[in-house]
């Protein structure tokens, strides 16, 4: 595997745990930049969690790139079904009722 691959994967590793810890907020895209009354609508903790399985999903899927072409058409599909997945849960799931 080469080098920048995993970097990559351990850049993603850790900024999973950072937003599961909770000292990553600001790092969730929407969130980060909503108002206080948007981002009461949302369970933080739920969406947290939400964000750091994307974060691993990515990470785990990242050594099928260098593999062969069969890794390079899975990477793309793997990561858009999984965000898809991940944004229908943040709007309903993860959502305040």
């Amino acid at each position: 595997m080469e080098y920048s691959i995993l970097v990559i994967i351990l850049i993603f590793i850790f900024m999973g745990l950072v937003i599961l810890a909770g000292k990553g907020d600001s790092l969730i895209a929407g969130y980060n930049a909503a108002p206080k009354e948007e981002k009461a609508k949302y369970n933080i903790k739920r969406l947290r969690l939400l964000i750091g399985i994307l974060l691993f999903i990515c990470a785990g899927a990242m050594p099928l790139l260098p593999v062969n072409v069969v890794g390079a058409i899975a990477f793309p599909i793997i990561v858009v079904i999984s965000a898809a997945v991940i944004l229908i849960m943040a709007n309903t799931w993860a959502k305040k009722k």
